[in-house]
């Protein structure tokens, strides 16, 4: 608690640096977009490349540790938004599978014989590669598709070293008895206790979010990114506790705030594969220089290079780039026992 403590009184040394950590200006936001989310277009902040605040505690003597002398760690995460593609898609892809003379392919995509969604044990077997493991979080709430059909491959992911988080419905991030009662559904299909939380269409609100998933149970969220950019939404490439204005104190849930994510870089930044590739290596070196943690999410069914081209490639690349600079690449859950459980950051001088 005191290092907890240290940190803020370093925080509140400059108010500017509070404020964009706190998202002060969220709490009476000017505009929300169709999805009642806050864009970046309308933040004060628009260096949103730039980890500001982590920046300033390490200038401040904030030096932040990793397992086996790790120099950062890589967040992997899973949003299993879609288990079953749409007419559109199943059509579109199998025209692309015949226009290769692959009849057999084209026919089993179409009449739904192959699912490119479920993809998990391809996902496990890519990451194993790089000696990786990732966090998957899956929705209760029966919008998108019934979670009970994916217990075997839960099982699975489970026996796989995975952590299965879930991933709120649509309207859960403002209401406890949704968030309590998809968390009860999610934990009675796994049998195990669900700590971790990311909200669907990355739907939150500044602070109100953070508190109901404390009084909810959960140990972590990590939904504080932008859905149509990436980057460091308060400035922050360490996980953190969340502090409340309004109550003027600490939130007692842990925060591992997103940086990138798939659809943010080629649907809403309508970026090429080499130009989100650049972007995502500056991303990871700006993370290692302050030794802190890059969060991504990757949807399972961006690894279909039919509709997705260069998605999964680009994911791969990710795996390789940090595999060779030796990061920590893991899951959220393994993140938070660490920061939590063994003080994952040290004050190395005083300010």
């Amino acid at each position: 608690m005191k290092k907890t403590m240290d940190m803020m009184k370093c925080l509140n040394s400059n108010k500017k640096i509070m404020e964009l950590f706190t998202r002060k200006e969220e709490y009476a936001p000017s505009f929300l977009d169709k999805h009642q989310r806050f864009p970046y277009q309308v933040s004060n902040h628009k260096n949103v490349f730039d980890p500001v605040v982590s920046k300033f505690l390490f200038e401040n003597g904030f030096e932040f540790c990793w397992p086996e002398e790790k120099k950062f760690a890589l967040c992997l995460t899973h949003d299993i938004d879609n288990l079953y593609p749409s007419l559109k898609y199943r059509g579109f892809t199998s025209l692309k599978f015949a226009s290769r003379l692959k009849l057999r392919s084209a026919s089993s995509r179409f009449f739904k014989k192959d699912n490119p969604y479920r993809n998990f044990e391809d996902i496990i077997k890519l990451e194993d590669k790089y000696k990786a493991i990732s966090s998957f979080y899956i929705m209760s709430d029966g919008s998108n598709y019934n979670v009970d059909v994916l217990k075997n491959e839960l099982g699975y992911l489970i026996d796989a070293g995975r952590e299965i988080g879930l991933h709120g419905g649509y309207h859960a991030y403002n209401d406890i008895h949704k968030i309590k009662q998809q968390k009860e559904k999610l934990e009675n299909i796994v049998s195990r206790e669900v700590i971790g939380y990311r909200n669907h269409y990355l739907r939150f609100k500044v602070p109100d979010t953070w508190e109901l998933l404390s009084n909810a149970g959960f140990k972590y969220d990590t939904t504080l990114g932008y859905p149509n950019t990436v980057g460091f939404r308060n400035g922050m490439c360490y996980p953190f506790k969340p502090f409340n204005l309004t109550d003027n104190k600490e939130i007692n849930i842990f925060e591992i705030p997103l940086i990138l994510m798939d659809r943010a870089l080629f649907k809403h930044m309508k970026l090429s594969e080499n130009d989100s590739w650049q972007l995502c290596k500056n991303l990871i070196n700006t993370v290692e220089d302050l030794g802190g943690v890059l969060t991504i999410i990757w949807h399972n069914d961006s690894f279909d290079g039919i509709y997705y081209k260069g998605w999964g490639k680009l994911y791969k690349k990710i795996l390789e780039y940090c595999y060779e600079k030796n990061a920590w690449m893991t899951s959220a859950n393994e993140i938070w026992e660490w920061w939590v459980k063994k003080n994952g950051y040290k004050r190395i001088k005083k300010f």
